[in-house]
């Protein structure tokens, strides 16, 4: 970072009504409270530093066309502004500025902003300005990147057309998800078995009727306002038990589908449809294909975002039990074969893998492999305008899909859609479960990315926690479901922030309620042992003495789970209704979070070294934490700043991608030089003895 200037001028570039470019600039003089710095990639950082934090532009040099009317840029903030509001002037007039809120972005993320309500008549010309509001105080920083004003495009106009009508359908679709999960209905399928070419359902009717049929619920239909549906299959016309087996595969128009991704409930015909009699049941036996041994956790010591680079001598030195490695299966796929593409075919339907992406996963699942390191794979799925291949990318981004996400949500909406997502599963699941492992293995699959942050990382608009978890929870069943078609000990694993119970940003949801969803969905729809990948950074990513933390308490109404009260989550996964069909502890990964340093300086790397002594000896005495991935491997640039790395930045001058304090910490745990290794660590934190970070009272 620049500290040489503390007042800098940054250029906001617009396009004029006439296509050329102009430039604005932030005045020095007209600047109230705030400090403008710029880092080495030309990012911009704006801090407040009292109350009534703004800023202004210079005037205008060129005109602004009059249908550019969104304000558009990226942003990287691990903190939430609630108040941010834009003038447009001169004057400065309440009746002309537009206010909004900028939520946490842990990723470089684009952000747009209608303005055509709140423009003046005539604004857009030469002299005129800009001003923008930070909140009412200070404390609060950003970057910010890329400042521009464009016309709105295509689904922007159409969003504002529909917006009141896709509320009242929204609204009107919750209240039957909420309808249909609390009916007691009379009739139930209590077993559903997956056979090579059938499916085989298991169930109790309350009383006999010819109207009554089993009918097949693929992923893509919901379930709770479905009147029809395309396989239906009559039930017997007794009472009490009974058993059906019904065809595995159906022919569509260029693919097969496969009942082991569908649901299956009783319905009963009513006039031209029909009405529900059951809850929906998947599947609950599906034999593998191979017989493999179960991946053993050497110890709770991971590594995060492994890939195959010069340092993949960490894994030995380091003693490295786990590992995350992400994949994003949209890049995978593309549309048509060539010689960089491998063809694979999935029930009936041929697709294609780019050659060189797969290899590069193979290369370091073969590391993994040959120490025997338990591995997860992150699946993710890009926009579409992020995606190597167009076509791919949109037909696999979720057609709700804010341009604000940084990743999508998994798009179940259409039949064609969930096969070729249904395709890129299997095609993985199989290739990494094969028992030669020539190709690496993968153990465990999380699925997306920090899902009750769904806004940034797996986006599918503006909706409620229950209709989101409506459509993720069918994504952990698709990719639960094929995976254990390979290998029986897999798990599909539900990835969250540590935002537990509180957050700040009005499109998160909360940790516990997603939680809370997802088991009532596992209750009434068959339970599957689904694991939790949880990532508990401290409360500021910034400051890595997470003992400080002030939300994270010890109970199960804790704002936050961090490094500090992670002993809450240790205690809640225990709770009987948490379990695996009320009896066996879901597993639970630690799968991202690194304390930072704030720069290179003896005292803030000695302070994150410090960090993870505190979180391990707190965690190896919790059995309801199995492993923690240590994120990040090396520090990464695209992060904003924070250096939560073993090792530096590959390109510091200093010592690129030297090991820091932390990384020789890391690699001493659960050793017999552990206790002279973190000794250090104890005044940092202020304590005498390590049981004083324990906490041992009941939570509750």
């Amino acid at each position: 970072m620049n500290t040489l200037k503390t007042i800098l001028f940054f250029f906001i570039t617009f396009s004029t009504a006439f296509g050329q470019q102009g430039t604005v600039r932030i005045s020095e003089e007209n600047q109230h409270n705030v400090a403008v710095k710029i880092d080495e990639q030309g990012n911009y950082e704006i801090i407040t530093t009292g109350p009534d934090p703004y800023l202004f532009t210079s005037p205008l040099t060129s005109e602004i066309g009059k249908e550019e009317t969104i304000l558009t840029f990226e942003y990287f903030s691990t903190e939430y502004l609630d108040n941010f509001q834009i003038f447009f002037g001169p004057p400065i007039d309440e009746n002309f500025s537009v206010f909004s809120s900028l939520g946490i972005r842990e990723g470089w993320s684009r952000y747009s902003i209608d303005i055509a309500e709140a423009l003046p008549k005539g604004w857009g010309k030469k002299g005129d300005v800009l001003r923008m509001d930070f909140g009412g105080g200070a404390g609060y920083a950003g970057q910010f990147r890329d400042f521009s004003f464009r016309r709105p495009n295509a689904s922007e106009i159409q969003k504002v057309r529909d917006k009141e009508l896709l509320m009242e359908e929204k609204e009107a679709y919750k209240a039957a998800l909420i309808r249909y999960l609390n009916t007691e209905f009379p009739n139930s399928l209590t077993e559903i078995t997956v056979l090579d070419s059938a499916i085989k359902i298991k169930g109790v009717l309350s009383k006999t009727s010819p109207d009554y049929f089993l009918a097949e619920v693929p992923l893509h239909v919901q379930v709770a306002t479905a009147a029809a549906f395309e396989n239906v299959y009559p039930l017997p016309q007794n009472q009490g038990d009974f058993e059906l087996r019904v065809p595995r595969f159906s022919l569509q128009e260029d693919f097969k589908r496969d009942g082991l991704l569908s649901g299956w409930v009783i319905v009963k015909r009513e006039g031209d449809g029909f009405d529900l009699q059951s809850h929906l049941r998947y599947m609950d036996k599906i034999a593998p294909v191979f017989d493999l041994r179960a991946g053993v956790l050497k110890n709770k010591k991971g590594l995060g975002n492994f890939h195959s680079n010069d340092y993949v001598s960490d894994l030995d030195s380091l003693g490295i039990g786990s590992i995350t490695t992400n994949m994003w299966i949209s890049k995978m796929l593309r549309a048509a074969p060539s010689d960089k593409t491998f063809t694979f075919n999935y029930a009936g339907k041929d697709y294609y893998a780019d050659k060189q992406w797969v290899e590069k996963h193979d290369k370091a699942l073969k590391e993994a492999s040959l120490r025997e390191v338990v591995t997860s794979a992150i699946i993710l799925i890009d926009k579409a305008v992020t995606t190597t291949d167009k076509e791919i990318g949109a037909i696999m981004e979720h057609p709700d899909c804010d341009p604000s996400g940084i990743y999508s949500m998994a798009n179940l909406t259409n039949p064609q859609a969930v096969h070729m997502y249904a395709a890129a599963m299997d095609f993985l699941a199989k290739r990494y479960s094969d028992p030669s492992e020539d190709h690496g293995r993968v153990h465990h699959w999380i699925v997306h990315n920090e899902v009750d942050a769904g806004w940034v990382w797996t986006n599918m608009g503006e909706t409620d926690s229950l209709t989101f978890m409506d459509t993720y929870h069918k994504s952990l069943r698709l990719i639960n479901n094929i995976a254990k078609q390979y290998d029986a000990h897999s798990k599909a694993f539900i990835t969250l922030t540590h935002y537990w119970n509180w957050t700040v940003d009005k499109h998160f949801y909360l940790s516990r309620d997603l939680l809370e969803i997802l088991i009532r969905y596992s209750d009434i729809e068959g339970d599957f042992d689904w694991g939790i990948a949880h990532h508990p950074y401290p409360e500021s990513l910034f400051e890595p003495k997470s003992w400080l933390d002030e939300k994270a308490v010890f109970s199960f109404d804790t704002p936050l789970i961090t490094f500090k009260n992670i002993e809450v989550l240790d205690a809640w996964v225990k709770q009987p209704h948490v379990k695996f069909k009320d009896k066996t502890k879901r597993t639970v990964f630690l799968s991202e979070q690194g304390p930072n340093s704030r720069d290179y300086s003896p005292i803030h790397l000695n302070e994150q070294a410090a960090s993870i002594a505190y979180l391990w000896k707190k965690m190896e005495v919790l059995d309801g934490i199995d492993a923690f991935q240590f994120h990040n491997w090396l520090d990464h640039r695209g992060e904003g700043g924070l250096r939560i790395g073993l090792r530096r930045f590959p390109d510091d001058e200093e010592d690129p991608a030297g090991k820091k304090p932390v990384w020789y910490v890391y690699r001493d745990l659960g050793t017999d030089r552990e206790h002279t290794s973190i000794d250090f660590a104890k005044k940092i934190i202020g304590i005498s003895s390590w049981d004083e970070v324990r906490h041992s009272k009941e939570i509750k």
